[in-house]
C-alpha cells in the first residue's frame, strides 16, 4: 500500500466520520500516512497479567479537576517513531507529583528510562510500574533531567549519572484495575496518573477534537501508556483529560478528552 493510498483512504474515513456528527472529530494529522504496522509500533504498553496490589481510596473526588491549570504539568512531549509511550507516561506522572509536593516543576528524561530500564524493552515497549520499580531499586529513586539526558527516540546504552540526579520517587499508589471512580478520586486528591488505554482504533490515531467515544475501544486490551491530568463534564458527557506523547499537533494541543 502506497503512502498516498493510505492517506487517501484515511481522507475518506475522516470525511465520513466528521459528517456523521458523533461528538468528536478526526483529521488528517501527522500520523495519517502511517501503515498499520508503523502506527502499532507507537503503542508500546506491554500488559502484565500479574495483579498489582491496589487499595480503593476513601477520599471524596472533586466534581472536576484539571491539573494543567496549577503549574504542575509540563508541555506535551513527542515520543517520535519509538514505542516509548510507557516512559513518557512514567515521567509525566513523576514530574507532576514532584511538582505538587515540592513546588518545583522539572523536565525529566524519558531517554534515561528507554536506555536503562532492564525490565522494559526501550522503543519496543514497557510498563510504567516496571519503570518506577527500576528507578527506585537501581537509581535510588532519582532521575536525570531532559537537559542532561536528551531524548533521541532510539534505543541506546544506559548513560544515567547519579551525580546529576534530581527529583525523587519512593513508591507509588495503584488504582484499582478498571475502577473509574477510584481513578477519579486519586487524580483529584493525589495528582496526575500514569494510565494505560486502548489506542488501537483508527479514530484514536486521527483524533482531532471533542469527547472521544469509540465503540471499538476496549477496557481490557490496553496498548498505550499515557497520562491522566483530570476530568470534567461537557453538556451531559463526563470525560477524562488524557495527555498523549505525540506532540502538540495531535488532538487538542496534544491532549484527548475520553468518555468517562
Amino acid at each position: 500500500q502506497t503512502r498516498l493510498g493510505i492517506w487517501l483512504s484515511n481522507k475518506r474515513l475522516v470525511q465520513e466520520h466528521n459528517s456523521a456528527n458523533l461528538g468528536f472529530t478526526v483529521a488528517l494529522n501527522k500520523l495519517a500516512h502511517l501503515t498499520p504496522a508503523e502506527y502499532k509500533s507507537l503503542l508500546g504498553f506491554r500488559m502484565n497479567k500479574a495483579q498489582r496490589h491496589a487499595v480503593k481510596s476513601n477520599a471524596v473526588a472533586a466534581d472536576s479537576v484539571d491539573w494543567r491549570t496549577k503549574n504542575v504539568v509540563n508541555g506535551v512531549k513527542d515520543q517520535g517513531q519509538c514505542g516509548s509511550c510507557w516512559a513518557f507516561s512514567t515521567i509525566q506522572a513523576q514530574e507532576s507529583q514532584y511538582a505538587i509536593v515540592n513546588k518545583k516543576l522539572e523536565s525529566l528524561s524519558e531517554q534515561n528510562l528507554v536506555d536503562c530500564v532492564t525490565s522494559c524493552y526501550g522503543c519496543n515497549g514497557g510498563l510504567m510500574d516496571a519503570a518506577f520499580d527500576y528507578v527506585i531499586a537501581s537509581q535510588n529513586g532519582q532521575f536525570n533531567t531532559e537537559a542532561d539526558y536528551p531524548y533521541t527516540a532510539v534505543d541506546g546504552s544506559c548513560k544515567y549519572s547519579a551525580a546529576k540526579a534530581t527529583s525523587k520517587v519512593t513508591g507509588y499508589v495503584n488504582v484499582v484495575e478498571g475502577d473509574e471512580a477510584d481513578l477519579a478520586t486519586k487524580v483529584s486528591t493525589l495528582g496526575p496518573a500514569a494510565i494505560a488505554i486502548d489506542a488501537s482504533a483508527w479514530s484514536f490515531q486521527l483524533y482531532s477534537s471533542g469527547i472521544y467515544d469509540e465503540s471499538a475501544c476496549s477496557s481490557y486490551n490496553l496498548d498505550h501508556g499515557v497520562g491522566c491530568v483530570g476530568y470534567g463534564t461537557e453538556g451531559s458527557k463526563n470525560y477524562w483529560i488524557v495527555r498523549n506523547s505525540w506532540g502538540t499537533s495531535w488532538g487538542e494541543k496534544g491532549y484527548i478528552r475520553m468518555i468517562k
